[in-house]
């Protein structure tokens, strides 16, 4: 556990993962040290673009935050959610480093993950996902933002 947020780290992250095709997820992950990178436009753009290239992971609407994103996604027949989620980090974090002539970790180890129950409301949770830079404060319309998209929205 880690002692700021309580919340398990590392390994301890993937224990009791499960991945099933056709599933959705709602997905977490962190920038390295909590650095601030998707400040900038082109940087975002990469990760964005790793994102949509993920076709084994069917995007249904995600969010980039300065140092982290958020991601809700279906999981296409026999996709692996780590490893879906694996090759969006590796992918960006290449071409970020690249970008910005770089050799340094972009993304904290593993990542958060919220299978969502067949119960729950999936536009609902979107809409939650894609409100996060409103309630962060950093603007006060989504228009204002660059980072975010929903398939329902």
């Amino acid at each position: 556990m880690s002692r700021m947020t309580g919340k398990p780290h590392g390994k301890n992250l993937r224990q009791g993962r499960y991945s099933q095709p056709g599933q959705i997820y709602h997905i977490t992950a962190t920038t390295y040290k909590r650095n601030p990178i998707f400040t900038d436009l082109y940087v975002g753009r990469f990760l964005v673009r790793a994102m949509m290239e993920e076709l084994a992971a069917g995007t249904m609407a995600y969010v980039l935050m300065p140092d982290h994103f958020h991601w809700l996604i279906q999981l296409k027949e026999k996709a692996d959610l780590t490893s879906s989620v694996s090759r969006v980090k590796s992918v960006s974090a290449h071409r970020i480093n690249e970008y910005l002539d770089r050799k340094e970790p972009v993304w904290q180890r593993g990542f958060f993950d919220h299978a969502v129950r067949r119960e729950e409301d999936i536009v609902h949770i979107a809409r939650y996902i894609v409100a996060n830079p409103l309630r962060a404060g950093l603007v006060k319309s989504l228009s204002e933002y660059s980072f975010w998209n929903a398939v329902w929205l």
